[in-house]
């Protein structure tokens, strides 16, 4: 595919469209101290010299350790998941509707689904979904479909704000409602309402935006017994840790949902990702998105297929449970060999460390003038800081110590203006602990 670059008036008629004057105007949400100024190259370079250019470029960066999270975490990927993923038989494959051209790529992503029914504790699970909130969005969907009648949803207002966002376009553009849960500011946890209404399913989020666990088994034994189903919201991660959605409560979720990324997807700005989706078998039939069966042929021997393809590509489009064009399986290919490579031992042991770096930095963080932590209840790998100043103003300050040190929770329209959500992964050593703590002690002593 050619590479076309948009002239002035093209680019004068896009930014038109969205509202912005310039170019410039498009990207300033991005801190000026991480904008390039000039990426103007000389003319007519050859390739080495270009190559050489570049890489000279690349040295100004500067490393930063990350102690952010939000809903994206840096994790350690091994090699092999990424040399293995991007071999032409998976970077370069079609997607799999012809099962005798495309054995590979269903039998990785059979094994995806069951990995995801071993960590969730449900029975089945899809080929994947675009992103969690997506994901998010389409168990909503599935659960009103299961329930049988248009009803509305009960939303915690502590999911991570982005998400509500996609669950506000892609419900609200079909008119169904969603009741919000508060939670109690004190303790960061869900507030149930007295009454369910005329609610599907309640959303129950496993960990929550702040970082922190829920009472799980009530709020779903809570949902079963006023006639809702449970939508488990999971870090994948977590599981490795903590009980199974399948497990929640007397019955356990119905449904659980979850963001991929920390199996073995970059950050990389944001994308692409991919969500998870599993669910126990009786609804299977409801279940959107790709589904992957292992089956024999006429001579016994195993293969795969996708089968229940209740999709728009097979029948009409109204009728369909998924509008979904396609999936990330890429994504899921690199995640599937993730799990494969570290495997149960190796997932439980990334969990576990994450956690004990977060423990680690609390403690020594709570000796500093000013800090105070507003929730006490347990956590996986992310918590609130409370700072006695301002939260961006620290993190736009310890950027210049190389230090992403997490993300001001004002600019979700939660907590207080010196709340921080700081999160650690394994990544993160306990020297690079320390350089954290003395680096925010210094801009606290400053003040």
């Amino acid at each position: 595919m050619p590479y076309i670059p948009h002239d002035a008036e093209e680019t004068a008629a896009m930014l038109a469209a969205v509202g912005v004057s310039s170019l410039d105007a498009l990207f300033d949400e991005i801190p000026s101290s991480l904008q390039v100024q000039d990426m103007m190259l000389p003319e007519a370079l050859s390739e080495r010299a270009l190559r050489r250019e570049l890489e000279s470029r690349a040295l100004t960066n500067t490393p930063l350790l990350c102690f952010a999270g939000g809903g994206a975490y840096a994790h350690h990927i091994p090699a092999i998941v990424w040399e293995i993923t991007a071999r032409g038989e998976f970077y370069s494959a079609y997607t799999p509707y012809q099962p005798e051209a495309s054995q590979g790529t269903l039998q990785v992503l059979y094994e995806y689904q069951s990995f995801i029914t071993r960590l969730t504790g449900l029975e089945v699970s899809n080929a994947s979904l675009y992103d969690g909130a997506s994901g998010l969005a389409e168990a909503c969907l599935m659960a009103l479909r299961i329930q049988g009648s248009e009803k509305s949803i009960l939303v915690p207002e502590n999911i991570l704000p982005s998400w509500r966002k996609v669950l506000d376009t892609v419900l609200g553009m079909q008119q169904i409602r969603m009741i919000s849960v508060p939670y109690d500011a004190r303790t960061g946890l869900l507030q149930l309402p007295a009454e369910a209404g005329d609610a599907a399913a309640l959303i129950v989020p496993q960990i929550n935006a702040f970082g922190l666990l829920e009472a799980v088994d009530k709020l779903t034994d809570w949902a079963h017994a006023h006639g809702l189903l449970s939508i488990a919201v999971v870090n994948p991660l977590a599981l490795a840790m903590l009980k199974a959605p399948g497990d929640w409560g007397e019955k356990g979720a119905d449904i659980a949902v979850g963001e991929g990324q920390p199996m073995g997807i970059p950050m990389t700005g944001g994308g692409p990702y991919f969500g998870f989706l599993a669910c126990r078998k009786v609804h299977v039939r409801q279940l959107p998105g790709r589904l992957v069966a292992k089956t024999v042929d006429t001579q016994g021997r195993e293969g795969y297929c996708l089968t229940l393809q209740a999709r728009e590509q097979h029948i009409r489009r109204g009728k369909a449970t998924s509008n979904i064009c396609t999936n990330q399986g890429l994504m899921v290919t690199a995640a599937t060999i993730h799990m494969a490579t570290l495997g149960s031992h190796g997932l439980q042991e990334t969990a576990h460390t994450c956690h004990i770096r977060a423990l680690q930095l609390r403690e020594w963080l709570k000796d500093l003038p000013g800090v105070s932590f507003p929730h006490t209840g347990p956590f996986f790998h992310e918590w609130v800081l409370r700072l006695p100043i301002s939260a961006s103003k620290v993190r736009d300050v310890l950027l210049g110590h190389g230090l992403l040190a997490g993300f001001p929770l004002q600019e979700w329209n939660m907590g207080e203006a010196g709340d921080l959500l700081v999160c650690t992964t394994e990544l993160l050593e306990e020297s690079d602990l320390l350089t954290y703590r003395d680096a925010l002690r210094s801009v606290l002593e400053a003040q």
